[in-house]
């Protein structure tokens, strides 16, 4: 997050630079991105440090859902940014004018884009080893910006090309939408982890694969909850046995479950409930609140 951080200071200078050369509206839209790109490095920092933390009386289950707040607020702050660049372009628009110096100006801001592109690889690589959405989020945020820069790189060019200068802050407003479409992704994300979103369909697939191991006649298994906070799991389900089992017995065949169950899912904290099979109560638990839930008739 560090590198990140310098990366966003060394391209909030070079594209800074580009757009006093070029008098680009594109290229200052790419450079406000940058400045965005800067505040969330910045925020990253405190969050990646903050969810790392162990669990602790107060936080029981962890740290991990602030890297959901930052997701979040990068988010926003990305739509913040899109809002400015769309109204700068606007103005632009309803009063183009020409650009200079375009051939140092496209040149600054390639090596820009070259560091952000170095940099968002390690990102994006790096939060996927350790499953930090904080890390991936702001590595896809930079890889954006690339692809926003080689936008505004062609669209300058474009202009300089054929002295059509409306063509420059029209640049803008698409990269305006770009952003849009970036933050958006980012809220979205993060507003799945906040509600405690289920775990996704190929992970519940691997849970109800090792579960379907050990059921058979004497074992059966219902009400099974999932979510994910940050790199961690969370499952818990209820186990079903014969009454007539020992305690022992029980206890050794969810030791067993939740074990496969962690074998499957890194970073699992796996939660059973053993029950008896024959108790009609058993069934009377399965929705999330107990009086939702109604016994077999």
């Amino acid at each position: 997050m560090w590198l990140s951080v310098g990366a966003a200071i060394v391209t909030i200078g070079l594209k800074t630079a580009a757009w006093a050369l070029t008098g680009s509206v594109g290229l200052l839209s790419d450079a406000a991105e940058s400045v965005v790109n800067l505040v969330a490095a910045v925020m990253a920092v405190v969050v990646v440090q903050w969810s790392e933390r162990p669990p602790d009386e107060e936080h029981a289950y962890g740290h991990e859902k602030a890297g959901y707040l930052a997701a979040g607020l990068e988010g926003a702050l990305i739509l913040l940014a899109a809002v400015t660049i769309g109204f700068t372009a606007i103005r632009r628009l309803a009063d183009p004018q020409p650009l200079t110096d375009v051939g140092v100006g496209v040149a600054v801001a390639v090596v820009a884009s070259a560091v952000n592109l170095a940099v968002a690889r390690i990102l994006i690589s790096t939060g996927r080893q350790h499953e930090s959405l904080t890390l991936e989020a702001d590595g896809r945020h930079l890889m954006t910006d690339v692809w926003t820069s080689v936008g505004v790189v062609a669209g300058v060019s474009a202009v300089a090309l054929t002295g059509w200068d409306p063509l420059d802050p029209l640049i803008a407003l698409a990269v305006a939408v770009n952003i849009v479409v970036t933050g958006s992704a980012l809220v979205r994300e993060s507003a799945g982890g906040l509600m405690d979103h289920a775990l996704p369909a190929e992970e519940l697939g691997r849970v109800h694969a090792v579960l379907e191991r050990f059921q058979g006649d004497e074992v059966r298994f219902h009400a099974l909850r999932s979510r994910r906070s940050g790199r961690r799991r969370f499952v818990s389900v209820h186990v079903l046995v014969p009454g007539t089992w020992s305690v022992q017995r029980g206890h050794d065949l969810a030791e067993r479950v939740e074990a496969a169950l962690r074998e499957q899912l890194a970073h699992a904290a796996v939660f059973t409930h053993l029950e008896p099979l024959e108790d009609p109560a058993s069934f009377a638990d399965t929705a999330l609140d107990r009086e939702d839930a109604q016994a077999p008739s």
